[in-house]
């Protein structure tokens, strides 16, 4: 799909604000409000712009440990993949997923209340999982650069 200068901008400040009014976002664009409403429709059934959500502060939640965990399956069929795959949905602290490249087979973003909660997530749930054959966790002292809006230009 083909972006002009007024795609572009219309996603950057959507990145910024998710709640831009078409008001806001055609002052931004230089358009009327309608044209920068149907611009977004188009992206959005387009499938480029796919949702709007809250950001939440983790610590106010009471989450006061992040954690990155990469898993090491043993076997790597089909199965003990989708098997793997149903625990991870099945488990609100694990927040994000990717298969990987490398030694790892998985990474995992995780929030978790303290570290013994961390401890149990990771001792009672992955390694308990039977196509688990390894977990290395590394927990997160401080984040330096913002969950950042992807580079749209």
């Amino acid at each position: 799909m083909k972006f002009d200068k007024a795609d572009i901008a219309l996603l950057e400040t959507l990145q910024r604000d998710g709640q831009a009014t078409a008001q806001t976002l055609g002052e931004a664009l230089n358009l009327s409000p309608s044209q920068a409403g149907r611009r977004r429709q188009r992206l959005e059934e387009a499938g480029v712009i796919r949702g709007y959500t809250a950001r939440l502060d983790a610590e106010r939640l009471g989450l006061d440990v992040q954690a990155f965990v990469q898993v090491q399956l043993a076997r790597h069929g089909a199965a003990e993949g989708a098997s793997f795959t149903r625990l991870l949905a099945t488990r609100p602290e694990i927040t994000s997923a990717w298969t990987m490249t490398g030694e790892a087979d998985y990474l995992l973003r995780v929030f978790c209340a303290d570290l013994p909660a961390l401890n149990r997530l990771i001792h009672e749930v992955l390694l308990a999982h039977p196509v688990v054959a390894r977990v290395h966790s590394q927990i997160v002292l401080g984040q330096t650069k913002p969950d950042a809006p992807l580079p749209v230009a």
